[in-house]
């Protein structure tokens, strides 16, 4: 890898890891969290969605028109950056962990210093704005990005590859919404 890209990468992990350390317990005022027991490695959607099968328990949320419009946009700008269905997993996982789908602003006392909107993006180690990382294509295109950087992310379970991005203090929460995100997927994907 050559000293640019790995300084690019380096850079990029070494801002999410300085906004995401407490990037866990920020979505902790979020809905209701329902566990639903999957044994690891079931394959589900096919190898396209979810190619190495989920890891774990699998958790599952009811989503308001809100949330659902955040999944739409998420894949809208997936799309629109000439990525997959995988990456939208990827993305929508992400999402689901960070703010289960929900574009946060400012939370006040309970915030994770300055992290905000769907990926929990923080203006101070550089994600954008305010007005950019709270919005849902910006911040989506932003995540993908910094995955895009992730060689062989591709390849990757999907909490190693999430966290290739975010550098979460929670690095093995990604895994446990891959199950929804794939499904969101293949309804929305073509809608």
């Amino acid at each position: 890898m050559n000293t640019i890209l790995r300084k690019s990468i380096l850079g990029v992990a070494g801002l999410a890891f300085t906004g995401g350390v407490f990037a866990g317990p920020v979505a902790a005022h979020a809905a209701e969290t329902t566990h639903v027991a999957k044994p690891v490695s079931v394959r589900a959607q096919g190898d396209k969605l979810i190619p190495h099968g989920v890891q774990g328990e699998q958790s599952r949320i009811d989503l308001n028109d809100e949330q659902t419009a955040n999944v739409k946009a998420i894949i809208a700008a997936t799309k629109k950056a000439g990525m997959d269905e995988r990456a939208a997993v990827v993305s929508i996982a992400t999402a689901l962990q960070e703010s289960k789908l929900e574009n946060l602003g400012h939370l006040g006392d309970r915030n994770d210093h300055d992290s905000q909107g769907l990926f929990q993006q923080r203006p101070s180690s550089g994600w954008g704005t305010v007005e950019q990382i709270t919005d849902p294509e910006y911040s989506t295109t932003a995540f993908l990005k910094g995955l895009k950087q992730v060689d062989g992310w591709q390849d990757m379970p999907l909490t190693k590859a999430a966290q290739t991005v975010q550098v979460s203090a929670y690095p093995d929460h990604y895994a446990q919404w891959e199950q929804q995100a794939a499904d969101l997927v293949a309804q929305h994907w073509n809608s």
